[in-house]
């Protein structure tokens, strides 16, 4: 049964950290190297936009006191289960139709599975990361590690009231690095923090936690800054094509691999700035945080992808995408992403929506999420408009036919019309700005006139 270390772990325990380069892990690293643990450290290369190279970053954590350190190579599992998250529409966040393409969620879920394997196969069964207890990533790193090692223990620096006292703040961990000849040079430090992979950017936190800071403060690092006048955006065609629900070429141009499409995508939808969104949520604590997103290939194929899925599938089908998609980007936000719950909705959706979505859609990028679908070619369309033109055609239906459609539903409208009576008869008119009163729908003479909300003298 895993467990989590409250203090340090015994000396000599062979520690494996999720290792960014940055101050906060170097400073754990070398903290925790001289207080006599056998850190190993582990850096994910996820493609992420904001490291030139991430094969230089392990040999940092060695010259800190790290005794093993390796890059884990992640690009091609973050590709696949961004696909994965588009075909089964797992996104929960959204405003006003801006998405937000849970892609942190998503680098947690690749990062620390193929991690924890690595440790495991390296017989290291202590873990540990730079999650603080205020945010999400503490449970997803604790669910995804433990579900691939179950002998996995926890240590957090973040959670080990030591380390917090000794290292408050970015200050106080400068001046140990620099104490024990590591110095860091931190620079001009940004009004945010980011935090990024191949799939999308995050940016939040310092002046991003108060509502009256937009998305203008935010320098994107993954695409055009589109709000801005003097940015030069110029309209562009696209086309991107989809074979049994995974893209495979844009512009008519194929790729080697699921992740170099998706950079691709990412330079195309960069260009425009597409996929920007800025999102108030409810951290899986309860609380709400806000985060100021990008995610531009994400949204370039999304677009693409719902285009041709709304041609291929009937009402039904759609409306249960949207739902249990939903439902499935919460669990993949909890850090659930492979539970059995949310294994079953990305097998029925994936297998059941996702299979049936080819064709090509080409669309016109302007500024933002400015654009416009010029062409759809759907292979399993159903639309087609012989069906329901407004010219004259040899129709699959009649008048005559519509006509007894319409009647045949005179049953269940007259059924609700003697409900409805009765719900005003026994609890009055109804109150508030979202409904009418009885008597505006049915006429003053049927609904009784009573004061809003009242009851029948009955009680009910």
């Amino acid at each position: 049964m895993s467990r989590i270390y409250r203090t340090l772990p015994p000396s000599g325990t062979a520690l494996g950290i999720a290792f960014s380069g940055g101050l906060d892990t170097r400073t754990a690293v070398a903290w925790l190297s001289r207080q006599g643990l056998r850190v190993h450290c582990y850096t994910a290369d996820l493609g992420q936009p904001d490291e030139k190279n991430p094969a230089d970053i392990p040999p940092i954590a060695l010259t800190h006191g790290a005794v093993h350190a390796r890059l884990v190579d992640c690009r091609e599992a973050m590709a696949r289960e961004g696909i994965i998250a588009i075909q089964c529409g797992a996104f929960h966040l959204s405003t006003a139709g801006r998405k937000y393409f849970n892609t942190t969620p998503l680098g947690r879920a690749v990062t620390t599975t193929a991690i924890v394997r690595a440790m495991r196969e390296e017989g290291v069964h202590v873990f540990g990361d730079g999650s603080t207890h205020k945010g999400n990533d503490i449970q997803r790193f604790y669910r995804y590690g433990v579900l691939v090692d179950p002998e996995l223990k926890i240590y957090k620096p973040w959670l080990d009231q030591k380390f917090v006292d000794a290292f408050g703040g970015r200050t106080e961990m400068a001046e140990y690095l620099q104490s024990i000849g590591m110095p860091y040079h931190m620079g001009t430090e940004k009004a945010y923090s980011t935090d990024a992979n191949v799939l999308g950017a995050t940016h939040e936190a310092k002046d991003l936690e108060f509502l009256d800071k937009g998305i203008t403060i935010v320098n994107p690092i993954m695409g055009a800054a589109f709000w801005r006048s003097d940015v030069a955006i110029a309209e562009e065609d696209v086309t991107v094509e989809y074979a049994e629900g995974v893209p495979v070429a844009l512009n008519g141009a194929r790729f080697s691999s699921l992740f170099a499409l998706i950079v691709a995508a990412n330079e195309i939808g960069g260009r425009h700035g597409l996929g920007m969104s800025d999102q108030i949520e409810n951290r899986v604590i309860g609380a709400k945080s806000r985060g100021i997103y990008e995610a531009p290939g994400m949204a370039l194929l999304h677009i693409a992808y719902e285009r041709l899925l709304s041609a291929t599938h009937n009402e039904e089908t759609t409306d249960l995408y949207v739902t249990l998609g939903r439902r499935l980007g919460r669990l993949l936000y909890e850090g659930k992403w492979y539970d059995p719950e949310a294994m079953m909705l990305k097998e029925s959706l994936a297998r059941w929506v996702a299979t049936p979505i080819s064709g090509i859609v080409r669309l016109s990028l302007r500024r933002g999420d400015d654009y416009t679908i010029l062409e759809t070619r759907a292979e399993k369309s159903a639309y087609a408009p012989e069906k329901l033109s407004m010219e004259k055609t040899e129709a699959a239906f009649t008048p005559e036919d519509r006509i007894g459609a319409l009647e045949i539903q005179n049953l269940a409208v007259s059924d609700n019309r003697t409900l409805l009576l009765h719900y005003a008869d026994r609890l009055g008119r109804l109150a508030g700005p979202a409904a009418s009163s009885f008597g505006d729908v049915l006429g003053e003479g049927d609904a009784p006139k009573r004061l809003p909300g009242s009851g029948s003298s009955e009680g009910a």
